[in-house]
């Protein structure tokens, strides 16, 4: 039943962050990187420290403080930072493609952080998806503009695994939605400081729509998607509800072209297939 519900959660999740870049990338429209950085982990901070103080939860001690702070750096800042600025230069589609290097990027972290190694097969099933994006990569990227987004997402995607494999480590102890809202609390000192100093100076030129995205980020993206997020990755293994990371390209694609109107073409399609049947492949071997 635990793993049934860990899938679950894990699955939830993961719908939640299908919509992140694509929200990013409309509220960038708005909003400069630097603010709807600091302005979504603000807002997901001061939810956290609501619920936090409500469930009158413990603190924790030194050495999670520790974890917490490499959560911060990897999904409080690195990521959603670096997705913000490499939108700027790629489609929200485009981006989507390079989150199937999520799974990999997060195996790798959690087994330096002390998971178990899973059997050779499993590497193999891992690699070959992540491959296919690199592949897809090299072929689609056209210009200096291109080529500095795609090294921006993976940047992203190096400090999210550091973030998700952490985290699911530290869920453990202190729960899942605890472990999201301290590591936001910590940050958010920073964030406030970010959103004070990069706040737009017209918001009169701010469409709806981006408001909206900002919304989005930071009410789903930066707080409720972590709490099924950590609890799945808790409950179920970081390397095993891992892997359904590789699903977020395919519900990410379909959102692009609903909501921005993006191109999908073939060769797209193909990656995300290719990279659904290396989940399902590579879980059999955790």
């Amino acid at each position: 039943m635990i793993v049934v519900n860990a899938w679950i959660t894990g699955l939830i999740a993961i719908c939640i962050f299908a919509g992140s870049l694509p929200a990013t990338k409309i509220a960038i429209m708005g909003f400069s990187a630097e603010f709807l950085t600091g302005a979504r982990a603000s807002i997901a901070g001061i939810l956290a420290l609501l619920m936090l103080c409500y469930y009158r939860q413990p603190l924790p001690n030194r050495q999670q403080l520790r974890g917490l702070g490499m959560i911060a750096i990897g999904v409080v800042f690195g990521f959603p930072f670096f997705t913000a600025l490499a939108l700027q230069y790629i489609t929200s589609s485009y981006s989507t493609i390079f989150v199937a290097l999520l799974p990999l990027s997060t195996a790798v972290f959690a087994v330096i952080l002390g998971e178990r190694l899973p059997k050779w097969p499993f590497w193999i099933f891992a690699i070959l998806g992540s491959c296919s994006v690199v592949i897809y990569m090299f072929l689609r990227s056209s210009g200096e503009l291109q080529w500095q987004g795609s090294l921006l997402m993976i940047i992203a995607i190096l400090l999210c695994g550091l973030g998700y494999a952490e985290g699911g480590r530290l869920s453990r102890q202190l729960g899942g939605w605890q472990v999201i809202s301290w590591a936001l609390i910590l940050a958010l000192p920073v964030m406030l400081f970010l959103s004070y100093a990069y706040y737009p100076s017209d918001l009169d030129q701010v469409g709806l729509s981006a408001w909206l995205g900002m919304v989005y980020v930071s009410v789903f993206s930066m707080f409720i998607g972590f709490i099924f997020w950590y609890h799945g990755l808790a409950k179920g293994g970081v390397l095993k509800i891992g892997q359904l990371q590789l699903l977020q390209p395919f519900f990410g694609l379909i959102l692009s072209a609903l909501l921005l109107g993006e191109s999908i073409d073939m060769m797209m399609f193909a990656v995300c297939s290719l990279v659904v049947l290396c989940v399902w492949s590579a879980k059999k071997y955790n």
